[in-house]
Protein backbone atom coordinates (compact mmCIF):
# COMPACT_ATOMS: atom_id res chain seq x y z
CA UNK A 1 0.00 0.00 0.00
CA UNK A 2 1.32 3.43 -0.89
CA UNK A 3 2.06 5.85 1.91
CA UNK A 4 -0.32 8.49 0.51
CA UNK A 5 -3.19 5.97 0.23
CA UNK A 6 -2.58 4.80 3.79
CA UNK A 7 -2.66 8.38 5.16
CA UNK A 8 -5.75 9.17 3.06
CA UNK A 9 -7.53 6.17 4.56
CA UNK A 10 -6.53 7.23 8.09
CA UNK A 11 -7.65 10.81 7.45
CA UNK A 12 -10.99 9.62 6.02
CA UNK A 13 -11.59 7.34 9.05
CA UNK A 14 -10.72 10.18 11.44
CA UNK A 15 -13.13 12.59 9.71
CA UNK A 16 -15.90 9.99 9.78
CA UNK A 17 -15.31 9.37 13.48
CA UNK A 18 -15.51 13.10 14.26
CA UNK A 19 -18.66 13.65 12.20
CA UNK A 20 -20.40 10.67 13.80
CA UNK A 21 -19.46 11.95 17.24
CA UNK A 22 -20.85 15.45 16.51
CA UNK A 23 -24.20 14.05 15.35
CA UNK A 24 -24.48 11.79 18.36
CA UNK A 25 -24.36 14.79 20.71
CA UNK A 26 -27.46 16.61 19.43
CA UNK A 27 -30.10 16.79 22.15
CA UNK A 28 -33.69 17.89 21.80
CA UNK A 29 -34.77 21.16 23.42
CA UNK A 30 -36.48 21.14 26.81
CA UNK A 31 -40.14 20.17 26.48
CA UNK A 32 -42.58 23.02 27.16
CA UNK A 33 -44.42 20.67 29.53
CA UNK A 34 -41.61 18.60 31.03
CA UNK A 35 -42.26 15.12 32.37
CA UNK A 36 -42.14 14.66 36.14
CA UNK A 37 -42.98 12.00 38.69
CA UNK A 38 -44.33 11.91 42.23
CA UNK A 39 -44.27 8.90 44.55
CA UNK A 40 -45.09 7.74 48.06
CA UNK A 41 -43.22 7.42 50.31
CA UNK A 42 -41.76 10.71 49.12
CA UNK A 43 -38.23 10.08 50.42
CA UNK A 44 -35.84 9.22 47.60
CA UNK A 45 -33.94 7.06 50.07
CA UNK A 46 -36.96 4.75 50.50
CA UNK A 47 -36.93 2.37 47.54
CA UNK A 48 -40.10 0.58 48.70
CA UNK A 49 -42.63 2.81 46.96
CA UNK A 50 -46.35 2.12 47.27
CA UNK A 51 -47.57 4.40 44.50
CA UNK A 52 -46.05 6.53 41.72
CA UNK A 53 -47.42 8.76 39.00
CA UNK A 54 -45.56 9.99 35.91
CA UNK A 55 -47.06 13.05 34.22
CA UNK A 56 -46.21 16.13 32.18
CA UNK A 57 -46.36 19.57 33.81
CA UNK A 58 -48.09 22.19 31.66
CA UNK A 59 -47.84 25.80 32.74
CA UNK A 60 -50.63 28.36 32.69
CA UNK A 61 -48.41 31.22 31.46
CA UNK A 62 -51.34 33.62 31.65
CA UNK A 63 -53.83 31.15 30.16
CA UNK A 64 -57.06 30.03 31.81
CA UNK A 65 -57.10 26.58 33.44
CA UNK A 66 -60.71 26.04 32.33
CA UNK A 67 -59.54 26.27 28.70
CA UNK A 68 -56.70 23.76 29.20
CA UNK A 69 -58.66 21.34 31.43
CA UNK A 70 -62.35 22.06 30.69
CA UNK A 71 -65.02 21.23 33.26
CA UNK A 72 -67.06 18.14 32.46
CA UNK A 73 -64.55 16.68 29.98
CA UNK A 74 -62.08 13.85 30.53
CA UNK A 75 -58.60 15.31 31.01
CA UNK A 76 -55.28 13.44 30.70
CA UNK A 77 -54.05 14.99 33.98
CA UNK A 78 -51.21 17.07 32.62
CA UNK A 79 -49.98 17.46 29.05
CA UNK A 80 -48.75 15.20 26.26
CA UNK A 81 -49.21 11.54 27.21
CA UNK A 82 -51.90 10.68 29.74
CA UNK A 83 -50.59 10.37 33.29
CA UNK A 84 -49.32 6.88 34.14
CA UNK A 85 -50.10 5.56 37.61
CA UNK A 86 -48.23 2.60 39.11
CA UNK A 87 -49.46 0.85 42.23
CA UNK A 88 -46.80 -1.37 43.75
CA UNK A 89 -49.34 -3.01 46.06
CA UNK A 90 -53.08 -3.60 45.88
CA UNK A 91 -54.91 -0.43 46.95
CA UNK A 92 -58.38 1.08 47.01
CA UNK A 93 -59.68 4.19 45.32
CA UNK A 94 -62.78 4.91 47.36
CA UNK A 95 -64.45 1.52 47.86
CA UNK A 96 -63.03 0.01 44.68
CA UNK A 97 -60.08 -2.38 45.01
CA UNK A 98 -57.36 -1.91 42.41
CA UNK A 99 -54.71 -4.58 41.84
CA UNK A 100 -51.03 -3.66 41.82
CA UNK A 101 -50.00 -2.67 38.30
CA UNK A 102 -49.68 0.22 35.88
CA UNK A 103 -52.68 2.22 34.71
CA UNK A 104 -53.62 5.49 33.07
CA UNK A 105 -54.97 8.17 35.41
CA UNK A 106 -57.54 10.67 34.15
CA UNK A 107 -59.77 13.28 35.78
CA UNK A 108 -62.97 15.08 34.92
CA UNK A 109 -62.64 18.60 36.36
CA UNK A 110 -65.61 20.46 37.84
CA UNK A 111 -66.18 23.61 39.87
CA UNK A 112 -67.09 21.81 43.11
CA UNK A 113 -65.72 18.29 42.53
CA UNK A 114 -63.49 16.30 40.22
CA UNK A 115 -63.89 12.70 39.16
CA UNK A 116 -60.65 10.71 39.50
CA UNK A 117 -60.43 7.82 37.02
CA UNK A 118 -58.09 4.83 36.89
CA UNK A 119 -58.14 3.17 33.46
CA UNK A 120 -56.54 -0.04 32.24
CA UNK A 121 -55.47 1.73 29.03
CA UNK A 122 -51.71 2.26 28.61
CA UNK A 123 -49.45 4.28 26.31
CA UNK A 124 -52.18 6.80 25.54
CA UNK A 125 -51.60 10.24 24.06
CA UNK A 126 -53.87 12.79 25.71
CA UNK A 127 -57.44 11.73 26.42
CA UNK A 128 -58.52 11.54 22.79
CA UNK A 129 -58.99 7.76 22.89
CA UNK A 130 -60.42 7.48 26.40
CA UNK A 131 -62.95 4.65 26.76
CA UNK A 132 -65.17 4.61 29.84
CA UNK A 133 -65.54 0.84 29.46
CA UNK A 134 -61.84 0.48 30.39
CA UNK A 135 -62.27 2.22 33.76
CA UNK A 136 -60.99 0.22 36.72
CA UNK A 137 -62.13 2.72 39.39
CA UNK A 138 -63.77 6.15 39.70
CA UNK A 139 -64.11 8.48 42.67
CA UNK A 140 -65.59 11.97 43.05
CA UNK A 141 -63.45 14.26 45.23
CA UNK A 142 -64.09 17.82 46.41
CA UNK A 143 -62.29 20.88 45.07
CA UNK A 144 -60.58 23.32 47.43
CA UNK A 145 -58.39 26.32 46.73
CA UNK A 146 -54.86 27.43 47.57
CA UNK A 147 -52.01 29.72 46.56
CA UNK A 148 -51.63 30.01 42.75
CA UNK A 149 -49.44 27.44 40.99
CA UNK A 150 -48.39 28.21 37.42
CA UNK A 151 -47.20 24.64 36.68
CA UNK A 152 -49.57 21.70 37.16
CA UNK A 153 -48.25 19.76 40.15
CA UNK A 154 -48.80 16.43 41.93
CA UNK A 155 -47.55 15.50 45.39
CA UNK A 156 -48.32 12.68 47.82
CA UNK A 157 -48.89 12.93 51.58
CA UNK A 158 -50.10 10.56 54.24
CA UNK A 159 -53.22 11.49 56.17
CA UNK A 160 -56.14 9.89 58.05
CA UNK A 161 -55.11 6.35 57.04
CA UNK A 162 -54.94 7.40 53.39
CA UNK A 163 -52.22 8.20 50.92
CA UNK A 164 -53.51 11.40 49.37
CA UNK A 165 -52.49 12.33 45.85
CA UNK A 166 -52.68 16.14 45.83
CA UNK A 167 -53.32 17.81 42.48
CA UNK A 168 -52.79 21.55 42.11
CA UNK A 169 -53.00 24.06 39.28
CA UNK A 170 -53.89 27.72 39.38
CA UNK A 171 -55.75 28.05 42.68
CA UNK A 172 -57.50 24.66 42.29
CA UNK A 173 -56.61 21.87 44.71
CA UNK A 174 -57.87 18.29 44.71
CA UNK A 175 -56.89 15.44 47.06
CA UNK A 176 -57.43 11.90 45.75
CA UNK A 177 -57.34 9.36 48.63
CA UNK A 178 -55.85 5.89 48.19
CA UNK A 179 -55.95 3.28 50.95
CA UNK A 180 -53.86 0.14 51.42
Amino acid sequence: MKKSTFFSAIAFAFIMLLSANVNAQKFSKLDKSPMDAAAFPTSYKDANKLIKIVYSRPQLKGRDMATLAPNGKVWRLGANEAAELTLYTDMKLGKTSVKAGTYTFYAIPGDKEWTAIISKDLNVWGSYFYKEGNDVARLSVPVTSGEPLDAFSIAFAEGDGNINMHLGWGTTRVAVPFTK
